[in-house]
C-alpha cells in the first residue's frame, strides 16, 4: 500500500472508526503464497517450486517465518470499506510486484 492510501485509510479511521478497531488495509486477500513466490521468482529469473511443510518448518527455509508461510491467513478490506467508506486507490499486490520497482533493473 502506498504512502496516499495510509494516510487516506489513517484519517478515516482517526474519523469514523470506533476506538480499538483493527482494519484490513489491503487492495486484494487470500492471494495463494504460491502466486506471490511465482511474481517474484519471475522478476528475479528464479523458479518457484513447492516444498513440503515437513521441509520448510527446517530452520533453514524460513526460520521463525516458518509457521506464517504454511498457514493460510486470509484478510478481507471488507469491514475496512463498509465502515470507513475506504476504497484503495492502488495497484493490488501482484500488479504493484509486477511494475517492477522493488527488483533491481536488469
Amino acid at each position: 500500500m502506498h504512502t496516499r492510501d495510509v494516510a487516506s485509510l489513517f484519517r478515516l479511521a482517526l474519523e469514523k472508526g470506533p476506538a480499538g478497531e483493527y482494519w484490513h488495509a489491503v487492495e486484494d486477500g487470500a492471494i495463494p503464497f504460491r502466486e506471490i513466490a511465482e511474481a517474484i521468482g519471475s522478476r528475479l529469473g528464479l523458479p518457484a517450486v513447492s516444498v513440503p511443510v515437513d521441509e520448510l518448518m527446517v530452520p533453514g527455509y524460513f526460520g521463525f517465518l516458518a509457521n506464517i508461510v504454511t498457514q493460510n491467513y486470509p484478510a478481507s478490506n471488507l469491514i475496512t470499506r463498509r465502515t470507513l467508506g475506504w476504497e484503495p486507490a492502488q495497484p493490488s499486490l501482484l500488479a504493484d510486484l509486477d511494475n517492477g520497482h522493488y527488483f533491481p533493473a536488469g
